[in-house]
């Protein structure tokens, strides 16, 4: 049985029996007999709604009190809904009156007012618990806002091993041997620091939970401890906002240029919290962490910025516009996973842009044939007018160029 229904049923039962005992009462019935002559008039009642209906009602308003809770966990909002249910118990008896009908509602009244009492007392001792939980394992690794609905109950959350299915972003500097090689040590230490922190929050600010942070890069997880069915293309959405931010932000004195590069996988994570240690902490741990390390550093090869898995791709691709690169080996070396750069969230993509897309796209499906003259023709179709920050593009046509070169040449020797 669930602890929030062990605790409705607990509660509920204790003021039933609790506010019929109450009723016993001389000295209350003397009150509330007092109380109700300002709503409803016994003597004048043509009818009396009797004491089996009475508790009947008084067990349903328990019982639900207590249900809403225990369960919502926003004791504000609630505590707003019981005090309307008291005012509406009035106003129903004071209705009821003007039809020469007697409802006693004193006693449905404690009953909501005791259910509420308990539940909220209940609600605030479990929150300690899990206040004192979320903040071991999630302070400096979630947002304060994403930490607060973990307290509350809103991200559901048991520290216990168990799987996720996520998409990990690993983002890293892309110049950082550049930057280690040209600037001092204390302004590197700088430009490093200010990257992580930069990029540390724009993944907490989605949502995003944080692995690591250090001068190898940030490993951030969607989809833990929220559950996302949107986790894929959240993570290409915001790796992409990321790019921008740095690529429009000049670091230091306005000499040193951060760039960033970043590798997305999806898949299945394994969570599960330290058994042994002097702080708390979570071990997560599984392919998508291994792949996105290496489609980060692939980026350097192909002069892309971002690349992601075919996992990831299945997920994005409703929502953001990517082109095949090309085949990387995986953790096992028999393993081969397409790689793909994603270029823009869909609603924003022109047709032009879309156009160029489907060029690219044709051009590499015709290089994997051997096609090299065709193969060269589409790649020559995607050019654009940003053609020389294409470094993919760039990349494909230097290998296309001595090979086509080749294939039209041969006839003419024939000749």
């Amino acid at each position: 049985m669930k602890r929030p229904l062990l605790a409705t049923l607990i509660i509920g039962i204790v003021v039933v029996v609790g506010v019929r005992a109450l009723h016993f009462s001389h000295a209350l019935v003397q009150f509330e007999d007092r109380i109700v002559q300002h709503l409803s008039s016994y003597d004048a009642a043509t009818f009396v709604l009797g004491k089996p209906w009475q508790y009947v009602i008084l067990a349903i308003l328990s019982f639900g009190v207590a249900a809403l809770t225990v369960t919502s966990l926003r004791r504000g909002r609630i505590a707003l809904l019981a005090f309307g249910l008291l005012i509406e118990l009035a106003a129903v008896s004071w209705i009821f009156s003007l039809y020469r009908i007697f409802f006693q509602p004193l006693p449905s009244m404690f009953a909501v007012a005791l259910a509420f009492i308990m539940a909220d007392r209940y609600t605030a001792i479990s929150q300690r618990g899990r206040a004192v939980t979320a903040r071991a394992f999630f302070t400096d690794r979630l947002s304060r806002d994403q930490v607060q609905r973990v307290i509350n109950g809103d991200i559901p959350f048991d520290s216990e091993a168990k799987t996720y299915e996520t998409t990990v972003v690993v983002c890293d500097v892309a110049n950082k041997y550049d930057l280690a090689d040209e600037c001092e040590p204390p302004l590197f230490g700088k430009l490093t620091e200010d990257f992580i922190r930069r990029a540390s929050d724009a993944f907490m600010q989605a949502g995003a939970y944080i692995q690591t942070a250090d001068a190898e890069g940030v490993v951030a997880l969607f989809g833990f401890p929220e559950t996302d069915a949107h986790h894929g293309d959240k993570a290409v959405r915001v790796a992409l906002d990321v790019v921008e931010q740095f690529r429009n932000r000049q670091l230091a004195n306005g000499e040193a240029k951060c760039d960033v590069h970043l590798g997305i996988s999806s898949g299945t994570m394994i969570v599960a919290p330290l058994q042994n240690g002097e702080r708390p902490g979570l071990i997560t741990s599984g392919e998508p962490v291994e792949l996105a390390r290496r489609f980060c550093v692939a980026n350097r090869f192909y002069g892309s910025r971002v690349l992601i898995g075919p996992r990831t791709f299945e997920l994005a691709s409703r929502y953001i516009v990517a082109r095949p690169i090309d085949f990387l080996s995986g953790v096992n070396s028999r393993e081969r996973h397409e790689i793909y750069e994603p270029l823009w969230p869909a609603a924003e993509a022109k047709p032009e842009q879309l156009a160029r897309r489907d060029c690219f796209w044709n051009g590499v499906v015709f290089y994997r044939e051997k096609r090299w003259a065709e193969a060269y023709s589409e790649f020559q179709k995607a050019r654009g007018p940003d053609e020389e920050e294409d470094a993919p593009l760039q990349l494909y046509l230097r290998r296309l160029e001595p090979l086509a070169l080749n294939r039209t040449e041969m006839p003419m020797k024939h000749a």
